[in-house]
């Protein structure tokens, strides 16, 4: 029997700017929440919890196997919402519990047993996943997070530039790069709770601020980011129009 123990917690915002009430569009008939919530049952979670501040997605979810946690409207993040939810729920310090984003319809059962594993044997405060990049235009693009570990896994920075900096092959042709030792970082997270209420209790990092990236708010205060490779591919997350007709489009021929 797998011991693997983790509850998976999905923050659900309804104001989303580039796509007004995101979790609610719909997606082959169902809602995307619903969606990303069968996601995190399939990858069997001892709990599934969806934090939400809008009635409206608690009630789309009426009749699911989980649990709504309703929060207050005025958090800054997901992160910030879960640590809430953390409270109102009491979960002890030590449960393992996974940040699965609300507009992840896709997000593979496999990789949302990743990160909590990755997590159950490190010593490290948080985990997350990563994958290698394949064509010198992701290594480019400063919306795909680059990052780079330590030999132990361990994270030791995330950044929108491309690292690391390939000196040698960069100055022959930046194009067409060996870019096999670069890794894309995939957006799910796994923290301990005890540690998930400190992290929303730190103050905004200065690198943070700069890159504009949550996560190095962890590295800046001294804490461990625990890196794994994904066993199965990401697909793409929905944030705007042309993304939820992708994401239509690929639950139709999934059918």
């Amino acid at each position: 029997m797998d011991p693997l123990d983790f509850i998976v917690a999905i923050p659900a915002r309804f104001g989303a700017s580039r796509l007004p009430g995101k979790p609610l569009r719909l997606i082959a008939g169902l809602p995307m929440v619903v969606h990303v919530a069968h996601r995190a049952l399939a990858a069997g979670a001892r709990e599934v919890v969806v934090a939400t501040d809008d009635v409206r997605i608690a009630e789309a979810l009426g009749g699911e196997p989980l649990r709504v946690c309703m929060t207050r409207a005025d958090h800054a993040s997901g992160t910030d919402r879960l640590a809430e939810c953390a409270d109102q729920l009491g979960w002890a310090d030590d449960q393992i519990v996974v940040n699965l984003q609300g507009d992840e319809p896709f997000a593979p059962a496999e990789g949302i047993r990743a990160v909590a594993r990755t997590l159950a044997e490190s010593d490290a405060e948080m985990a997350t996943l990563a994958t290698a990049v394949e064509d010198s235009a992701t290594l480019f693009d400063p919306n795909a997070v680059k990052l780079v570990r330590d030999a132990r896994g361990l994270a030791l920075y995330f950044s929108r530039a491309p690292i690391p900096w390939q000196r040698d092959a960069f100055a022959r042709d930046r194009l067409s790069p060996g870019v096999g030792s670069a890794l894309r970082h995939i957006g799910i997270y796994a923290y301990r709770a005890g540690f998930l209420r400190r992290f929303a209790a730190l103050p905004p990092g200065r690198l943070e601020q700069l890159e504009a990236l949550e996560q190095l708010r962890v590295l800046e205060a001294g804490h461990r980011i625990a890196v794994g490779l994904t066993p199965v591919p990401f697909p793409p997350g929905v944030d705007t129009e042309a993304d939820l007709a992708r994401a239509e489009a690929q639950a139709l021929a999934d059918k």
